[in-house]
Formats: C-alpha cells, sequence, structure tokens
C-alpha cells in the first residue's frame, strides 16, 4: 500500500501532467523499484526523494511540447530507467532505454516487468553502437550522461529531421554550453537557450537544454566507440 502523503503527492503528480490513473498506478511501481531493490543503480533510497529526483524530474520535461508530441523515443544512458521510465508511463510513445551496464539494464527490465510498462524496450549497448536506432526517433533524451557536445554526438545520429534531443542540466555553465552549440552546429543540430524548469518546491538549478535536429547529420557519425568522450567536438575539442 502506498503511503498516502506520497499517494497524494503522486495523484499532484497526476493533475500537473493530466496522468491516467494508471499511469499514477505504474509510477507508484516504478517508485517502489528503486527503493527496493537491491540492485537500483541509484543511491536515493528515500521513497520521498527518489520521488521528486526521479519521477517528477523526469515528468517536468512534459511541459515541452516537443516531448508531448514524441512517439519514438531513445533515452541515453538511462541508468535506474529515468527519465524514460516516467516518460514511457506518461506517453503514448515507444521508448528505447539505451544502457550499456549489463546490470543496469537487467534492473531496467526487471522494472518494466513489475511497473506493467510495454511500450518500452531495453538496448543493452553503446549509444554509439546502436546502429539499428539511426534517424529513428522523435526526441533523444539523456540525464547525467556526459557533457553537452558528447551528449549531442551521440544523439544526433539517432535523431529524424525535425526531432528534438532534451538534455537535463543543473547549474548553467556558459563554456560547456558554448561548446555544446558548436557541438550541435557540426552535427545538423541547432541549440537553443537553457529552460529552467521547477520539477517539484524547492528544486534549483534545473535547466532542460534543447537541441533541434534541422539537418542530416554528416557522414562519419556516430564515430567508434570512446572517440566522443576522447576527442569531443567543440570550441575545446580536438
Amino acid at each position: 500500500m502506498v503511503n498516502p502523503s506520497r499517494q497524494q503527492r503522486l495523484l499532484a503528480l497526476r493533475r500537473r501532467y493530466r496522468l491516467s490513473e494508471d499511469a499514477v498506478a505504474k509510477l507508484a511501481a516504478f517508485l517502489n523499484s528503486l527503493v527496493t531493490d537491491p540492485f537500483a543503480p541509484t543511491a536515493v533510497r528515500d521513497a520521498n526523494r527518489a520521488l521528486d529526483d526521479h519521477l517528477a524530474d523526469s515528468l517536468v520535461a512534459l511541459e515541452l511540447e516537443e516531448v508531448r508530441r514524441a512517439r519514438t523515443i531513445a533515452d541515453l544512458g538511462s541508468g535506474a530507467g529515468v527519465p524514460g521510465l516516467p516518460l514511457a508511463i506518461a506517453l503514448p510513445a515507444e521508448v528505447a532505454l539505451v544502457e550499456s551496464n549489463a546490470r543496469k539494464c537487467a534492473f531496467i527490465k526487471r522494472a518494466l516487468a513489475t511497473s506493467d510498462i510495454v511500450n518500452a524496450t531495453v538496448i543493452c549497448e553503446r549509444a554509439e553502437s546502436f546502429t539499428d536506432g539511426l534517424e529513428r526517433f522523435d526526441l533523444v533524451t539523456a540525464r547525467a550522461l556526459a557533457p553537452l557536445p558528447v551528449v549531442a554526438e551521440y544523439a544526433a545520429p539517432l535523431l529524424s529531421v525535425g526531432g528534438a534531443l532534451l538534455v537535463w542540466r543543473g547549474r548553467r555553465n556558459p563554456e560547456e554550453e558554448a561548446d555544446g552549440a558548436e557541438a550541435a552546429s557540426q552535427l545538423g543540430l541547432e541549440a537553443h537557450s537553457p529552460i529552467l524548469v521547477s520539477p517539484y518546491e524547492g528544486a534549483q538549478h534545473r535547466h532542460l537544454q534543447l537541441m533541434l535536429k534541422v539537418r542530416s547529420t554528416p557522414p562519419g557519425f556516430p564515430r567508434r566507440p570512446g572517440l566522443a568522450r576522447k576527442r569531443p567536438l567543440g570550441r575545446t575539442g580536438s
């Protein structure tokens, strides 16, 4: 049984994002996996904190039209399944959860089963190796994955023209934003200004970085695994 105060907070998310009753039940089941599964890849074990830091922080993306209209989503470096699983619960979209770590993949698969999420699939490989996903997605998401130029290089080849990359960020970093914008321009993406968001009461320095795919990514991307981090694009990359 869900703690009554926690149930009220879940219902507040339902009202804020106009979620179905079924979606709230699945969010509660996923939350339970995050805090009770001993192999959940998260240091946040308090249910209230996990609700804020994982569920609410993921669902705040629903404030963007580019997210609400997406029907194919790739969540890169999915880790504990966020933001991909909450978005799969909230949206009528097919979600690919791309994660290279086998133990994290195993947790996500258990969470899919216990939360009865049928519109998500685990892709247990590196983003650069996910060639079946090239130019397939309306939306690519990434949270706590890598610097912006690296994330942009991972994501751009997977997006169809007209699609969007959305990156969860904390405090703004003008130098990294400039590098990200330069990398984006080389990859067929157009970087927008970071969007300040408030996923839950008391949240500070939370931003969503949006990049739109405005033209095809040039040949040669993705580069071989590891090269995006070793030789990042952008002003300070080589």
